[in-house]
This record gives structure tokens, sequence and C-alpha cells, in this order.
């Protein structure tokens, strides 16, 4: 079996793109090492500028800024949540921790994000939000979900750990639903190791927002000097991250024109070198609406079967070099059933699961390793 010591080629590998190093020794000498510091409010002002929202408030990580929206939102024990399947386990483990259930929806073939025909007839009088996941940074059906939204009167959270920089009808993602959720990890198109962001249009939400970020305290409002002191009023937990690692994502920030114009080439590499080969073999690449902006945070293949999925990933592991699969389906999950409620059948989340294969991707790919991963590809016949 080969093992990760011989691969050349990761998946991902962060890199340094600009001030991160001169902005950690700034924090370090300052002093102010622990959250809502000097860069932890910059993160915050750069966010609402480059998104456009009326409030970011730099969390520890997206899964804690999901549990944000789900506090917000006051959801509870026999509400329903609906989201898709075909998602990281935080954006379900975030009301599911609520008492509520999520009612799991398949995802369009085309684009892998939520289904919006199959969205209302899940929607119930338990139905208290509608999550959707702009996967691979590909804006979901917006404007028939937030009309369905609308209808109904409950709402829309946005988990746009992909979507950052991303764009629906010309409207960056994260600005349609009343919050919205970032991610930072290490496998995002800007990145601290960990960290997230949650956004907030809905201005009636930002005072509790930053309450339930400060464990449940009006500690903000302290600092501001509207209160004389401060003490319990809420319920919340700990969701401030240290200010090195705003520091660390400032310089990253700062720098994000410059990633995503690499990002944007080595997608395009990809796409190009890779077309004739898929059509040859029946692979089916990204597809991208031309009503959406994509932020070029991944490059995927969709293979006939799971048998030839696995047969190309074991060859470039060979050859050295990391490519990945996810998610597995929620619904089939053990927690998923549980939380779920039972078997949901959910075929195009099934098959995508089966058959979808992420290439690697980062900014310090170079030319010459990009070149070998499409290499191995394409002299492969299936």
């Amino acid at each position: 079996m080969v093992t990760r010591a011989r691969i050349r080629i990761p998946f991902n590998r962060p890199t340094l793109v600009g001030d991160e190093a001169k902005y950690i020794a700034e924090s370090l000498a300052s002093g102010h090492l622990s959250g809502d510091g000097p860069f932890t409010r910059r993160v915050n002002s750069l966010l609402e500028e480059q998104v456009g929202v009326s409030r970011a408030l730099m969390t520890t990580s997206c899964t804690h800024a999901l549990e944000m929206a789900a506090l917000l939102m006051e959801i509870k024990e026999g509400d329903e949540v609906i989201l898709p399947s075909f998602t990281f386990v935080s954006t379900a483990n975030a009301f599911a921790l609520r008492g509520a259930r999520p009612a799991f929806v398949d995802i369009r073939p085309d684009t892998l994000n939520i289904d919006e025909q199959l969205v209302e007839r899940a929607c119930s009088e338990r139905t208290k939000a509608i999550v959707v996941v702009h996967y691979a940074g590909v804006g979901c059906e917006m404007d028939a979900i937030c009309a369905i939204a609308k209808s109904r009167g409950i709402q829309v959270v946005e988990d746009n750990a992909h979507g950052f920089f991303g764009r629906y009808r010309g409207r960056p993602l994260g600005t349609f639903g009343s919050t919205a959720t970032l991610s930072f990890h290490e496998t995002k198109n800007v990145c601290c190791g960990e960290g997230g962001a949650l956004l907030i249009n809905d201005g009636s939400l930002i005072d509790r927002a930053e309450v339930l970020r400060e464990k449940g305290t009006d500690r903000s409002r302290f600092f501001r000097g509207l209160v004389d002191k401060y003490s319990w009023v809420d319920l919340g937990s700990s969701y401030l991250p240290s200010d090195l690692l705003a520091a660390f994502l400032l310089g990253q920030l700062e720098a994000a024109p410059r990633i995503q114009a690499r990002r944007g080439e080595i997608w395009n590499r990809y796409n190009d070198g890779l077309a004739g080969w898929a059509v040859r073999n029946g692979v089916r690449l990204p597809h991208v609406p031309s009503h959406c902006e994509q932020p070029f945070h991944m490059y995927y293949l969709l293979f006939k079967s799971l048998e030839e999925r696995e047969r190309v990933r074991l060859r470039l592991q060979e050859r050295g070099i990391l490519a990945v699969f996810h998610y597995l389906p929620l619904h089939s999950s053990r927690m998923g059933k549980l939380f779920g409620g039972g078997i949901v059948s959910l075929p195009v989340t099934d098959r995508v699961s089966d058959c979808i294969l992420r290439l690697p991707f980062y900014v310090g790919l170079t030319g010459d390793e990009q070149e070998e991963v499409i290499g191995t590809l394409t002299s492969m016949v299936l």
C-alpha cells in the first residue's frame, strides 16, 4: 500500500502568499494573542468589505459559525431543517445539536448543489430553515430557494465554505441568507489553518450574535463603553479565534487577488488539458452555469462507476499523486439515519459520492506538477 510518505504531489499544501509571517510577528510583539484583538477586527472589517455584508464575525471554524447560526434562529427540538446530504457533517451537526431533524434532499446532477425543485416538497409545518451548500463555490439556484423560503416564512442559511468570492447572477455568495458561513481551513482558497466566519445580513441579529460569540456575555458592549460591566445574558460559547490566527488570515485576505488569479490558472489548465480525454472516456468535468461565477475552489472528475474511480485514484497514488473523494452521504450514515428519521432514497447523491474524485489543487502547485497529474490521467484508457 502506498503511504503518504511517498506522495510527491499532495492534494493540498498551504502556501504563504503575503504578509502572514510579518503580521504574526506584529501580533506576538503586541502582547494581545487572545480573541477579538486588533487583527481580528481588521479581518472582520475586510470580510464585510469583500463580501458586502452588514457584519462579519471571525470564528474558530465554519462549524462554529454554523452552530451560531442555529442558535440565532432559536432552533429547538422538533424543528426540521432542509439541507443536502452531500455535504460535510458540520452542516447537519450544527442543527442536530439543537434537537432539529435534518430533512435531507437530493442534489442536482449538474452542479451537485441541492436540487431546488425538491426543496418545496420537503417542507413541512415544522420546517425552520433551508441550509444551502454552494458546492465547489458554484451558487445554488438562490432565486427559487429564496422564493420558497419567503413564501413559507422560513430562513435561509448559506454554508459558503466553498464559495468565498463566488457570485450568483452577479451577487456575492453569502449575501442571500439571513446568515452565511465561511471556512478558512487549510484546504480553502484563503486559510489560517483552522478558522471561519459568520456573515450576518439581517441587522436585527448582530447584537445577539456578538453575545453568543462571547460566551453568552455582553462583553463586546462593555469594550465599546455601552455598559459599565459585562455579565451572562444569553446562551453562548467561546467562538473567538486567537488573534494570531487572524493575523495569518489578514495576510491571506490582502493577497486574495493574487490567490484567485493563480487558482483560476490552475482550474483552467485542468479543464483545457483534460477536456478531450474526458469526452473519449465518458468522464464528466465540473459544470459552471453561465449565471454563476465560481471562485476556483476545487477541480473534480465524475467517473461512470465506483470501480472506475478507484482504478484512477490508485493509479495516481502509485505515481505519488494524492487525489481524494468525498462526501460519504449523510443520509446513509448511522447518525444520519438516527437524526434524519430512517432510510432515505437520494440516488444522485449516492452516485456522485461513488464516482467523484478531487484533483490536487493549491496555489503552490507548479506547472510541472500539474502537467504530471494531467499526463498521468490522459495516459489512461478507461
